[in-house]
């Protein structure tokens, strides 16, 4: 059994990506070739914005985003300290400094009752990560950020694809990034990512910061960096674009196919909860159960892998490493989450055959 099953999605799609390829051969244009704008256009309609910029990874969407805010040395940004640490990394490489907002119990999300009470004369920016496919809830937040006066970004890099309250992930606050990493509920064969915003004057600093800074040929008015999508991975993604919105629904049948059967046959694990007006795309499918660690290990012996998202909170990492702040939520849950195995392809009977394996594990 595979944790995330890309050969399944490939074999519907082969055809389509191989033509997709070889018109990048043919044409040659390998850098900010045709299939970028189309990809660009396509995306920024499915997500409802006036501008989508394509970058070469979910981490530089954030940079670049930041980067585009002015964000720099001295700054404070509030954040989640339960992510990828790519959400933190990029706030330090920038020379910021991330202030943490305990998460929420129900949806891991960054808890939006807490943010006011981490706003200073410093603050520039909240940041908030839309984990494991739901969207934090953006309305309390952008009305904390407008309250004082403050940007948001929604690190959507496992959210692309969900809605909150009928409206798409990225689409909600000031700036929305993804990653397209080959793993994410889209992603691409290498790495890719891409920046929404619906302010004409941010997307132009946008697209000329992933461009070391140009505004035309040669002539360079902001600094930047080489963050551009390659046009290979964007014929890629058009391809498998074309079957998203159809796997969107898959993962969220399975996702609920998933709750249902936990709450029938294993109530002592925690599923994950949705936020009224919230889809869950399901980019991980992670339950929180008490002896994580026996359970992972007892399931990858009878050949069902799991994976944990996350082991340890950003701000215990020895990089960031502080006792500044307390976050309780955040620890506890990173003590006992686990993910289970979640794809578009996942079949009905191996989903029965992992809850039902889990049951007897925990009551053994």
């Amino acid at each position: 059994m595979n944790f995330i099953d890309l050969k399944a999605q490939q074999s519907l799609i082969r055809e389509n990506i191989d033509k997709n390829i070889k018109k990048v051969l043919d044409h040659g244009c390998y850098i900010n070739g045709p299939e970028i704008s189309e990809l660009e256009a396509k995306l920024a309609a499915y997500v409802g914005v006036n501008h989508c910029i394509g970058v070469s990874s979910g981490s530089d969407a954030l940079l670049i985003a930041m980067m585009a805010l002015g964000i720099g040395p001295g700054d404070e940004v509030i954040t989640s300290p339960f992510t990828f640490i790519a959400t933190v990394e990029m706030i330090v490489l920038l020379g910021a400094r991330p202030v943490y907002v305990d998460i929420d119990q129900e949806t891991y999300n960054i808890n939006p009752s807490e943010i006011e009470n981490a706003i200073t004369t410093r603050t520039r920016l909240i940041l908030s990560v839309s984990l494991f496919g739901q969207c934090s809830d953006m309305n309390k937040i952008n009305a904390i950020a407008k309250k004082y006066g403050l940007p948001v970004i929604e690190d959507g890099a496992q959210s692309f694809g969900a809605m909150y309250n009928g409206k798409m992930s990225c689409g909600l606050s000031t700036i929305g990034c993804t990653s397209f990493f080959p793993s994410k509920p889209l992603g691409c064969y290498g790495d890719g990512g891409a920046i929404f915003t619906n302010d004409d004057n941010l997307a132009k600093f946008l697209r000329e910061i992933r461009n070391h800074g140009q505004d035309k040929r040669y002539h360079h008015s902001l600094i930047g960096i080489n963050g551009r999508l390659d046009t290979i991975q964007a014929a890629i993604l058009l391809a498998k674009f074309e079957i998203f919105p159809q796997e969107v629904l898959m993962r969220n049948n399975i996702g609920n196919q998933y709750t249902k059967l936990i709450l029938d046959r294993c109530p002592t694990i925690k599923p994950p909860s949705v936020l009224s007006g919230n889809t869950h795309i399901y980019s991980q499918y992670s339950i929180l159960v008490e002896d994580r660690d026996k359970l992972s290990r007892e399931l990858l012996e009878i050949g069902i892998p799991t994976a944990i998202h996350y082991p340890i909170p950003i701000h215990r990492q020895i990089a960031f490493q502080t006792s500044e702040f307390n976050l309780p939520v955040a620890e506890n849950v990173s003590d006992r989450i686990l993910s289970l195995p979640m794809h578009p392809y996942l079949k009905s009977a191996n989903q029965e055959r992992i809850v039902d394996k889990c049951s007897v594990i925990i009551n053994d």
